[in-house]
């Protein structure tokens, strides 16, 4: 009898796994298929069906994609001393897609490196102040940014970054969640380790690299994750920092693809389906590390 429930409970489990999969990934395909149909398939007409498997009475069409590619621009430009250096041309499409990844991996490493040093030395480190400042950290997880959107405009034009990446990478590198997060996994480490790495003369960053980072690098993979999605999804402090059309990310350049008169759907599936590449690339990279990170995270609260 238990037998039958435990196959029974399987099969249920089976069932529900693959309903929700069908469920989260049709997202992803309708933008897909939408973005090789033209503008005339993707819109239904009153009386028409919805065309759940594209593709049957017509042919895929590039069209959406040469679009997308048609205006051009620099990958990069730099300016120093008077000298300026230029990368190849590239479709703008494909140079805010840059824009996008250079943002994206860089708040990643940046935000990964910080956190993970800052919730260590919350974790193990005594010093006077170090529960007001723990406290500190877990109230801004509250705080919504765009409260210090303003402010933090502010500042970017008083440090020259204003219209540039990195006003948008600096502020998401001091992401408060990191720091939390990291200092779960560094009160796992047994304080035993470390006094054997600093009786063996090892100091703070040969016992860091050495004796911390293997232990936590479920977390760090799972924050690297967090904080490129953050980043790539960040919409808001993108608007206010980035002005200029080369500097825009995907998402900045694909919600101006939309005009107040008429909308191109397929151009923007098509933008969409090219932004979509980055996020699969890297949760394919740091999924091992994932669910992991996750439960292993959840151990202690």
């Amino acid at each position: 009898m238990r037998n039958g429930r435990k196959k029974s409970y399987v099969v249920f489990s089976v069932i529900l796994l693959i309903v929700l999969a069908i469920l989260f990934l049709f997202p992803l395909y309708w933008i897909v298929t939408g973005s090789v149909k033209d503008k005339a398939d993707i819109l239904i007409k009153a009386g028409e069906s919805v065309r759940w498997i594209p593709f049957t009475d017509v042919s895929p069409t590039l069209a959406n994609y040469d679009n997308l590619f048609r205006s051009t621009t620099e990958l990069f430009r730099f300016e120093a001393f008077g000298y300026t250096v230029t990368g190849p041309e590239i479709p703008m499409a494909l140079r805010w897609l840059f824009n996008s990844v250079f943002i994206s991996v860089m708040a990643m490493l940046l935000s990964c490196i910080t956190a993970s040093l800052a919730g260590y030395v919350l974790a193990k480190k005594r010093f006077y102040g170090r529960a007001a400042l723990f406290t500190l950290f877990v109230c801004a997880i509250a705080l919504p940014k765009q409260v210090i959107l303003i402010p933090l405009l502010s500042l970017s034009t008083f440090l020259g970054i204003a219209n540039t990446s990195w006003a948008v990478i600096c502020p998401v590198v001091g992401w408060p969640f990191g720091v939390f997060l990291m200092k779960q996994f560094s009160e796992t480490i047994p304080s035993e380790m470390l006094e054997a790495a600093r009786i063996d003369g090892a100091g703070e960053v040969r016992t860091f690299w050495s004796v911390v980072m293997p232990l936590i690098k479920p977390g760090f993979g799972a924050l690297a994750i967090f904080t490129f999605i953050n980043a790539w999804n960040e919409y808001p402090l993108q608007l206010v920092m980035l002005t200029d059309n080369v500097e825009k990310t995907i998402a900045l350049g694909i919600a101006g693809l939309q005009s107040s008169d008429s909308t191109d759907y397929g151009l923007i599936m098509a933008g969409a389906a090219l932004a979509s590449v980055p996020i699969i690339i890297i949760f394919l990279i740091f999924q091992k590390y994932f669910t992991q990170g996750i439960t292993m995270g959840a151990v202690k609260g």
